[in-house]
């Protein structure tokens, strides 16, 4: 009978902590099992013990950076949590629009992307709604630590199941094109988004330019797998990427580390930050 190699998790944890911040508890552990199988096939291994041996042995930083990757979450769906694109729609983008008026550029983040649909989802409520954004330059940017989601992303392309989850009819309908079971965004919306892999927790932000300000971003359930200090240097770069009247959307359950660089704002049965301007 062959004998296989206990797995050491707090190895494997360890690597995922190095490349992308995130904190996976022990109790978790389970899911390196089911998550990594897909790693395991390409590696042609039949077991965790070996890879953490591989990865122990040679230094690979891409062999790594596929093993974080795998355990990133990218649950998403479109119109995820109704209520802050509800109230971006009602309230707060009139304004900023009209604040706007004369530049005509509008820009949107999706961070933590995972396969796209917040991004199209955004995407859809400015066309959907806002026909006084013809012939201005709207951005909608969509990062993600995991190049395989971003792949999906930029394909655009969504099944059956995807699509029944959180989006209308109408917007099927309007937005989609019907190819089998699956359903692809149609040309007026892919070209309001633009998608690629980053590191949130990298020496830098994906936009670190003066012209790189956004007027809405979304960092929603991606803090809670950060410890602390990560947290904190991620939303100080944060609050130097919005502009001094944008908003912040975080997951519900989620609070900036730092309070004295944010105004939190309950409305529309939600909650939003704005960057607090030095006094």
């Amino acid at each position: 009978m062959e004998h296989t190699a206990p797995v050491d998790y707090g190895y494997l944890r360890q690597i995922v902590f190095e490349i992308s911040q995130n904190v996976l508890d022990s109790s978790r552990d389970y899911l390196f099992d089911t998550r990594l199988s897909k790693v395991l096939r390409n590696q042609g291994m039949s077991n965790l013990g070996d890879l953490v041996t591989r990865l122990r042995t040679q230094k690979c930083p891409a062999l790594e950076r596929e093993v974080a990757e795998a355990m990133t979450i990218n649950e998403t769906s479109f119109f995820r949590d109704l209520r802050p694109f509800d109230l971006l729609r009602q309230e707060l983008l009139p304004k900023i629009i009209e604040a706007r008026r004369f530049r005509r550029v509008l820009r949107l983040w999706s961070g933590a992307c995972a396969t796209g649909q917040e991004a199209y989802s955004l995407a859809m409520m400015l066309l959907e709604h806002f026909p006084m954004l013809v012939g201005w330059t709207i951005a909608i940017e969509g990062t993600d630590i995991c190049a395989e989601v971003v792949q999906r992303a930029q394909a655009g392309r969504y099944h059956r199941i995807e699509i029944n989850r959180g989006l209308p009819a109408r917007y099927v309908v309007r937005y989609f094109d019907h190819i089998g079971e699956d359903w692809i965004v149609k040309p007026e919306l892919r070209k309001l988004c633009n998608f690629r892999q980053a590191n949130l927790c990298g020496p830098t932000l994906p936009f670190n330019r003066s012209t790189d300000h956004f007027d809405v971003i979304f960092l929603r359930n991606v803090m809670l797998y950060f410890d602390h200090p990560t947290r904190r240097t991620l939303m100080a770069g944060i609050h130097n990427l919005l502009a001094p009247d944008g908003v912040l959307f975080l997951g519900s359950s989620e609070q900036p580390v730092d309070p004295s660089l944010w105004t939190p704002i309950l409305a529309g049965g939600t909650c939003y930050f704005r960057p607090r301007l030095p006094s």
